[in-house]
Order: structure tokens, then C-alpha cells, then sequence
């Protein structure tokens, strides 16, 4: 065998180790990061969960509103991707605890029981107005002593939070917020930057975060920013205000 031709075979068998071993990393990279995925979101390979949504006030048919029903698809391409399947049920026929298994759980807590009671039960400190559109701070979130009011299609918040139980288990995920459009863009948010809140919060972390939505009217749900992390203060309860005490009746003069 000529030099030429041993340099030839050389090169080839040398591109063909290099491209398999590119390969090799390349899908070991990819499994690595299913798995931190996988975590994150309590979905390991064959997993159930369950995804809670409300029913749209609209309609008498027990519909999901087009934002929650988009929010529920980008979910579904997250839990495929884990391999995992989902349950969707209705939030006023939702029965069950904590930790059996992961939890998306879609909706605001005035009309969604089920986000009614997780912020009850895991985030005592979220004061919510619920007025049903008769007071100024109707829908607004009340948090650490400040109001975030409603701002219909300019300013609109939500709440993206990983919980979990007093006895661990798989997590739950809240996006609750003050309108429709909210819970789309909080799912998004958490889809996209699951691997940074993971870095920050740790793969089995608790956080609550409170997420603006700017201009919805004229962007949708692709302007959002972080407005804070009010895990301390959202898991904390909030504190009872007393009840003024009634003045003594003065004793009647002898």
C-alpha cells in the first residue's frame, strides 16, 4: 500500500471516529439535560400527572378559554417530550394531595377552586381582590404589603410557582394570574427558562414568582418581565390585622 493511500485511509477512518464520537457527546449532552428536565418537573420516563384548568365563564359547555387552551399546549409538547402523560381534569372535580404525582395547575383563584386552594393551603401570604369587578382592586394580587392591580391589556400579573407539600413528593406547578392571557405566558416562561430557574432555585427547589405581562393588546403574551421573587413572603402567612376593640360604655354617673 502506497504512503497516498494510507493517508487516505487514515483520514477517513480519523473523520469517521470523530463523527461518532461527536455523536457520543452530542446525545450524551441531550440525555443529561432530559434528565435534569425531568427533575425539574417530577416526569420521569412512563409518568403520570395532572393538568388542572377552569372552565371559560363564556360558555355554558364547560370549554377551556383559547389562552388556557394554548398554555395546555405548550404544556403537552413539555410533558411528551419527558415521556411522560398527562390527565386533564376540570378544577371543581380535581381530588387530590400533594406529591402523588406532578401538577400543572392553569387558572386565577376567584373562578379555580383548585388554585384557590393552593394559594390557601401553600401561599398564605397572597392576598387576592376578589370584588367580581365592583371595587378598584378587583383581581389584584396583594403581596408583602403592596397592591398589583389590573391593568386590563397594559399591565397584567401572574403568579409562576414550583410547590411542593409538607411531605415532599412530585411538585406543583402554578400559573395563576389575572387574566387568561397571563397563565399563557407564564406556562411559556416556564417552558423556555426551566433550566435557569433550576440553576437559581435548585432541580427540587420552591418558588413563587411574580411575572408582568406588558401590552397584551398588542403583543400577546411575549412581553413579560420578572417583577420579583416573593417566595419568602407569598409562603409566609400574612398577618391578621386586629379588630378594633368597642369602647367600654362609659358608668353611668350616681
Amino acid at each position: 500500500m502506497s504512503d497516498d493511500v494510507l493517508n487516505i485511509v487514515l483520514a477517513v477512518v480519523a473523520g469517521g471516529l470523530g463523527a461518532a464520537a461527536g455523536w457520543f457527546v452530542r446525545t450524551l449532552v441531550r440525555r443529561r439535560g432530559l434528565r435534569r428536565k425531568q427533575r425539574f418537573f417530577g416526569l420521569p420516563d412512563g409518568s403520570d400527572c395532572l393538568i388542572v384548568v377552569n372552565h371559560d365563564p363564556g360558555t355554558r359547555d364547560g370549554f377551556v378559554s383559547r389562552h388556557d387552551a394554548f398554555a395546555l399546549m405548550e404544556l403537552a409538547a413539555l410533558i411528551k417530550e419527558c415521556g411522560a402523560h398527562a390527565d386533564i381534569v376540570a378544577h371543581d372535580t380535581a381530588r387530590q394531595g400533594f406529591g402523588v404525582r406532578t401538577e400543572f395547575c392553569v387558572g386565577g383563584p376567584v373562578s379555580h377552586r383548585r388554585t384557590e386552594a393552593h394559594l390557601r393551603s401553600l401561599l398564605p401570604g397572597i392576598g387576592v381582590g376578589t370584588g367580581h369587578g365592583q371595587r378598584p382592586d378587583d383581581g389584584s394580587f396583594l403581596i408583602g404589603g403592596r397592591t398589583y392591580r389590573l391593568d386590563e391589556g397594559a399591565t397584567e400579573y401572574v403568579l409562576l410557582a414550583r410547590l411542593t407539600g409538607p411531605q415532599g413528593g412530585r411538585p406543583v406547578f402554578l400559573a395563576c394570574g389575572q387574566r387568561g392571557i397571563t397563565h399563557q405566558a407564564a406556562v411559556r416562561h416556564l417552558t423556555r427558562h426551566h433550566s435557569a430557574l433550576a440553576r437559581r432555585h435548585g432541580a427540587d427547589g420552591t418558588f413563587c414568582l411574580l411575572l408582568k405581562v406588558t401590552n397584551s393588546d398588542a403583543y400577546g403574551p411575549d412581553v413579560v418581565e420578572l417583577v420579583a421573587d416573593v417566595t419568602t413572603a407569598a409562603t409566609t402567612p400574612a398577618p391578621v390585622t386586629p379588630e378594633a376593640t368597642p369602647a367600654a360604655a362609659p358608668e353611668p354617673r350616681t
